[in-house]
């Protein structure tokens, strides 16, 4: 049986790796290391197609160091001591430097990542993990610290036509055919940036024309014939942003039945339970806000409360919270308040912090003018002074419009009650 095309266009060597110029360009940090054959630990941070399983195995056979791989969705300490073990074992004649590396390493527990450490820190090992999770949170620190993070991207349209035109003219099975592109913005569109989903549709889309020798691509051929290939959510991450995407908006859209089926279709597809507490998180913070400021705090206890819990019960914990915040009111105003006043600072600089604001813990300072004039809110009635808090050059900017939502209009109404007419809204 064939392999896929995706495995069977893996590059042999560096220079037909496709992409990620930032690190593997003649002067980028990581070719410079590669060509130096000394590398550090690592870890390789990007969304799902971009090519991390890849460049982990080029990178050990163009420094010709063995390699060792491991899964975190179906290996344990056992697994990683016993690669440690084989390594230490060969003594003398253990080949020198070699690689461990570790897919997924962001579902790794504290203590299966906490048993990598001896062996990276005495170079027992050169670790490389590949995550699509920002290893700030999923990675513990102690570990981190030993490792240098390299961000993968997205293929670029220029990147995935030449792949894709490259698998029509060496691709053994695709050489059978007489392929022409005729258009390829459906291709393009439905991969995403992700080279194996472009490969895994294309050979889909191939495979449909089984009698045809001429194959005309064009988007509405991808489009009648890449639905079936669609309709399910890849454990491997292909349809990872499209169904998250799918679940945010019927959140943010009020819509509870939409909003538990998608989370249903990540529950299927094995969707790791942080991810989808963490984006609650986001969610409550940035399409609920100050609209009903409980949500943020259920979303938070929500992702606390399936770390202790474990699965499969934590699903109705993401339930729960899901149905909650569809249902609740909306309010974005926390969020557009922060992206407004960073435009701000973005535009006018470090402004100067107005002399009243100032801390004075020194003689000097105070002789300065450090503080002075400032007012204790809590010496006045109502614990409020009306003085002014942003400096001169933005003075009565307002960040914060509240919007519809009740408690927002409730808040607004504290705001204008203290501050009479200084802000509109």
């Amino acid at each position: 049986m064939n392999a896929p095309l995706a495995e069977r266009m893996r590059p042999q060597t560096l220079d037909q790796y496709i992409g990620q110029q930032h690190l593997l360009a003649s002067n980028a940090s990581l070719r410079r290391a590669l060509d130096a054959g000394v590398i550090p630990s690592m870890i390789f941070w990007g969304p799902p197609g971009v090519g991390k399983t890849t460049l982990a195995q080029l990178i050990a056979q163009h420094l010709g160091r063995p390699i060792h791989t491991l899964s975190a969705i179906s290996s344990g300490v056992k697994d990683v001591r016993e690669v440690i073990a084989k390594v230490q074992g060969g003594g003398m004649f253990s080949p020198k430097g070699s690689i461990l590396f570790i897919d997924e390493i962001h579902r790794f527990s504290k203590a299966q990542q906490d048993s990598l450490l001896g062996a990276v820190e005495k170079g027992i090992i050169t670790l490389i993990g590949a995550t699509t999770e920002n290893p700030s949170f999923e990675v513990i620190s102690a570990l981190l610290s030993r490792c240098q993070v390299y961000t993968l991207e997205h293929h670029s349209q220029k990147d995935l036509l030449s792949l894709l035109e490259r698998a029509i003219k060496e691709d053994s099975i695709l050489l059978r055919k007489q392929i022409s592109l005729l258009e390829t913005n459906a291709l393009l569109r439905i991969s995403g940036g992700d080279a194996r989903k472009l490969l895994n549709v294309f050979e889909i889309i191939i495979g449909t024309f089984q009698t045809q020798v001429q194959i005309e691509i064009t988007d509405e051929i991808v489009l009648q014939n890449a639905q079936q290939s669609l309709a399910s959510y890849d454990k491997d991450g292909e349809q990872h942003y499209d169904i998250i995407s799918a679940f945010i908006k019927s959140v943010r859209g009020s819509d509870p039945n939409a909003a538990v089926y998608w989370l249903a279709r990540m529950v299927e597809g094995g969707e790791d339970p942080k991810f989808i507490a963490r984006r609650l998180v986001i969610l409550a913070a940035e399409d609920i806000g100050l609209a009903n400021p409980n949500a943020l705090l259920l979303a938070n206890a929500c992702f606390q409360a399936i770390e202790n819990v474990g699965w499969p019960e934590s699903r109705i914990i993401l339930s729960e919270c899901t149905l909650y915040l569809a249902s609740s009111p909306k309010g974005n105003a926390a969020y557009m308040a922060i992206n407004q006043a960073q435009q701000i600072v973005q535009k006018t600089g470090n402004l100067g912090v107005p002399l009243a604001l100032r801390n004075a813990p020194s003689a000097l300072m105070k002789e300065l003018g450090y503080g002075d004039g400032y007012q204790y809110s809590h010496d006045h009635p109502g614990n409020f002074y009306n003085q002014e808090f942003l400096p001169s050059a933005i003075t009565g900017t307002n960040f914060f419009h509240p919007g519809s939502a009740p408690k927002e209009q409730e808040i607004a109404q504290q705001i204008k009650k203290w501050w009479q007419d200084k802000y509109k809204f």
